[in-house]
């Protein structure tokens, strides 16, 4: 009987020194996985507030959301951890060495990540946009956390790493109200080439979409040994670019067809010595 009872008291002693303290820590940590995961949500819905109110890019309120996000749930977790008696410190030095050995094995992701944000941020391109860059030309369909998505002319999608974008020369031909389309018309010695310019500017006005402010140009660009080159430079907006530019085409092949302009050939004097 003494020693059932000691058991019993031995027993009653250890769920009292160990199992009720970690039931308590064990119901402070759900708390607090509770209250600390409605708190984030609370700070993440403000911030996006805040940002939205300031005008950011919907893109760059998503990356920013996301880290804070990932950055309070970290927090979260060492918290708990420090209520079963973790040593916080440690693991956070474990973190950080662990954030810096990813950080440079992820290096050119994360510079993707920053030129993404940068592109975002100071604006030099838009979904939809025209561009060339990178060596590649195309309309902008996507730009992502790490790379862009550019469908070429041809219909080729290209998705381009956003370091290699940024760092890039980029030109973008929507950002302006319209574009200059430069053809030549190669002319013969017998062409007229004022007459010519004439009746080529006359017939661009005709060609739909070719703005007539600034007007179409049409100038003598060199003489060469064929004859007249002229300049024949319409304007038009970047949507309507190659249906101005094959347009044109046909219209300096209908205007020499109507004049009965002579295929330009060159022509050579030769002179011999008396």
């Amino acid at each position: 009987m003494d020693a059932f009872d000691l058991s019993a008291a031995s027993i009653n002693t250890i769920i009292a020194a160990t199992v009720i303290p970690f039931a308590w820590r064990m119901a402070g940590a759900i708390v607090l996985w509770i209250v600390g995961g409605w708190v984030i949500k609370s700070v993440k819905m403000l911030s996006r507030r805040g940002m939205d109110a300031r005008g950011l890019d919907s893109t760059l309120i998503e990356y920013l959301e996301s880290a804070i996000g990932i950055m309070l749930r970290v927090l979260l977790v060492i918290a708990i951890l420090s209520l079963f008696g973790v040593e916080t410190a440690s693991f956070a030095a474990l973190i950080a060495a662990a954030g810096v050995a990813i950080g440079m094995a992820w290096s050119g992701l994360l510079a993707n990540f920053a030129a993404g944000i940068f592109l975002i941020l100071l604006r030099p391109i838009k979904v939809g946009d025209f561009i060339t860059a990178a060596g590649i030309t195309g309309t902008v369909r996507e730009i992502g956390m790490f790379a862009s998505v550019i469908d070429q002319p041809d219909n080729v999608r290209t998705v381009v790493g956003n370091n290699k974008l940024f760092a890039d020369n980029i030109v973008n031909y929507s950002t302006n109200a319209f574009r200059r389309v430069e053809l030549t018309a190669q002319l013969a010695h017998s062409v007229d080439p004022l007459a010519a310019i004439a009746a080529l500017k006359a017939r661009l006005a005709q060609i739909p979409n070719v703005i007539d402010n600034p007007a179409p140009d049409v100038e003598i660009l060199e003489f060469n040994a064929a004859g007249t080159k002229l300049a024949v430079r319409p304007y038009c907006h970047n949507d309507d670019y190659w249906q101005v530019f094959f347009d044109t085409n046909k219209a300096i092949a209908e205007v020499g067809g109507a004049n009965s302009w002579p295929i330009p050939a060159p022509h050579q004097v030769l002179r011999q010595p008396a």
